[in-house]
């Protein structure tokens, strides 16, 4: 009996070593020839879609994978952000998210069905960008103290859009309202591009914006830029003053691109994916890509950004309350 009872212990422990090494199997080869999903919050041509593209494209040929970047705008990048909390914890869907949705919406958006600090596994850094004020080529308003000059003089006249309520981009308006003692109207859209739009042809007076999502129509002579929010200069934009230069004394406020999955995501797939992007992140022609955009590479390790977007997801409550911002 007792020998029985060894002979299955024995069975059991095999058993359970063999489940254990198919469960490691799929990390291993990981992706082999299926394709990755990569879900992208918000739609074409914002700063959050480019860089995503960017990544993606990389990975496809520097590792001969296929990762595919999937669209899925709307409620300011977080219905994306849900689809990747729903999805199987293989690393076979993944999503390019931001400060913006990750974060913000969170405080913003009542009755969303998860936690990002519960609910999603953080994979790797990619990028921060500041945010950028500008208007079109055709406007009256030549420097940043032109608006502020005519917002004294005519509170809430002055229209500016953005991506969308409660983004970090609207938050960044909001604080600069506060900073500069001013009162405009903040005008939503469904992403930056249609915000982009809009100001270009006058339907807005300013974009509040990410620095990708602008900086081609900057360089193509339409878009003329007024100020950054980042404490310093942009590296791709070194003649924009920074809000703080215009005196605003220490305003700095950017937004910060990473990946992630959802819960529960196995660690050798997190560790493969991180290893991978921070190789593109090290490689000057990905850099000077991002750049190009107007965002700024930054690798982390997965210790690293999960300590770091924990801590912003921590400190970011009390930053959306003291702003004001809410979901209209």
């Amino acid at each position: 009996m007792i020998q029985q009872v060894l002979r299955f212990g024995v069975m059991a422990v095999a058993l359970g070593a063999a489940a254990g090494a198919q469960a490691q199997a799929p990390a291993s080869d990981y992706p082999g020839s299926k394709p990755v999903r990569m879900i992208v919050p918000f739609p074409p041509g914002g700063g959050t879609d480019i860089l995503s593209r960017i990544i993606a494209q990389k990975l496809t040929e520097h590792n001969h994978w296929t990762v595919v970047a999937d669209n899925r705008a709307g409620a300011g990048g977080t219905i994306g952000i849900t689809e990747a909390t729903k999805a199987q914890p293989t690393g076979y869907d993944i999503v390019m998210g931001q400060k913006d949705n990750v974060v913000l919406g969170y405080y913003l958006y009542k009755g969303l069905p998860w936690n990002p600090a519960k609910d999603l596994t953080p994979i790797a850094h990619v990028a921060y960008s500041p945010v950028i004020i500008a208007t079109a080529e055709t406007s009256k308003f030549k420097t940043l103290n032109d608006v502020i000059a005519a917002a004294k003089a005519d509170p809430g006249k002055i229209t500016y859009g953005s991506p969308g309520n409660g983004t970090s981009i609207h938050i960044a308006g909001v604080l600069f309202e506060k900073a500069a003692g001013v009162k405009l109207t903040h005008v939503p859209y469904k992403g930056s591009n249609p915000a982009l739009v809009d100001t270009l042809s006058g339907n807005v007076d300013l974009l509040v914006s990410s620095v990708p999502s602008a900086i081609g129509q900057i360089k193509a002579g339409k878009l003329r830029p007024l100020a950054v929010t980042s404490a310093k200069r942009s590296s791709s934009l070194p003649d924009v003053p920074t809000v703080a230069e215009l005196g605003m004394k220490g305003f700095d406020v950017s937004t910060w691109y990473g990946l992630f999955g959802p819960k529960n995501l196995p660690a050798p797939i997190v560790t493969k994916l991180n290893t991978e992007v921070n190789k593109l992140l090290a490689d000057k022609g990905v850099q000077e890509a991002i750049q190009a955009q107007g965002a700024e590479p930054q690798a982390m390790s997965v210790a690293d950004f999960d300590k770091f977007f924990h801590q912003d997801f921590k400190d970011s409550k009390a930053i959306v309350e003291s702003s004001g911002a809410a979901i209209q």
